[in-house]
């Protein structure tokens, strides 16, 4: 099996995502009470996490970002051994970001980016990649230690009360163009396109939920125009040719 380093390049475009000891939820329930929050599972043994950063009210080109096109948050856990490996990606003010990342290097998370999504919007955000591996409850706490340094909301989001309207997009012919399906999320049309390659952390491999997918994201501005975002993930040849 080949293993592939990845570098992480982020785009932000504005008008032009287990083992069978823990396959269960009842095995994440103490990691979800450490955290204070629920996620979900995920195939290839995934417990993900998801924190959408509804607080804030962020605009660039005068369009406003929903949360679900640049704003949210993830945790992502996957069992190895007797202990569990944690990666994810913090939206943040930049006033939280020394405070988190305080917190999270003491509590024995690693930071491994920081950098931005979005450029010329207000208020202007962050963007903190982390990794940690140990003790998944220990994560978690030192994950809930850094996100109290920032108003991460951490209670989950009320029900929707009616479906949202239809997105005023053609996305069949957006799927047929990036070759890719994308699924409806929250107003914004969302895709999570994973590397043809087996993609390695430690000797384990890392499925999409983690976060190896390139990851696409279209919010409707009218007129079936779009404001879009996302990360690609590349290895290292195919860095400059795609900028």
């Amino acid at each position: 099996m080949k293993r592939f380093n990845l570098i992480l390049t982020s785009f932000g475009f504005a008008l032009g995502l287990s083992t069978a000891a823990f396959a269960a939820d009842d095995d994440w329930a103490p990691v979800a009470q450490a955290l204070g929050r629920s996620g979900a599972q995920l195939p290839g043994g995934i417990y993900r996490v998801g924190l959408g950063r509804s607080d804030l009210k962020v605009t660039l080109d005068e369009v406003t970002i929903r949360p679900t096109l640049a704003l949210g948050s993830y945790l992502a856990f996957q069992k190895m051994g007797s202990e569990a490996m944690v990666m994810g990606d913090l939206v943040l003010l930049q006033e939280e970001v020394n405070p988190v990342m305080k917190k999270l290097v003491e509590g024995g998370i690693g930071i491994t980016a920081l950098h931005n999504h979005l450029l010329r919007s207000s208020p202007a955000t962050m963007y903190m990649h982390f990794y940690g591996r140990g003790d998944p409850v220990k994560l978690a706490a030192a994950l809930r230690a850094g996100l109290a340094e920032s108003k991460t909301p951490l209670a989950a989001p009320a029900p929707a009360g009616s479906p949202p309207p239809p997105l005023d997009l053609d996305t069949a012919a957006i799927d047929q163009t990036l070759g890719a399906k994308g699924n409806v999320n929250s107003g914004v049309y969302a895709f999570n396109i994973p590397r043809p390659e087996t993609i390695m952390e430690d000797g384990m491999p890392i499925p999409v939920g983690m976060g190896s997918g390139i990851v696409i994201n279209f919010q409707p501005t009218g007129g079936g125009k779009a404001a879009i975002t996302g990360d690609f993930v590349l290895i290292a040849p195919e860095v400059n040719p795609v900028l």
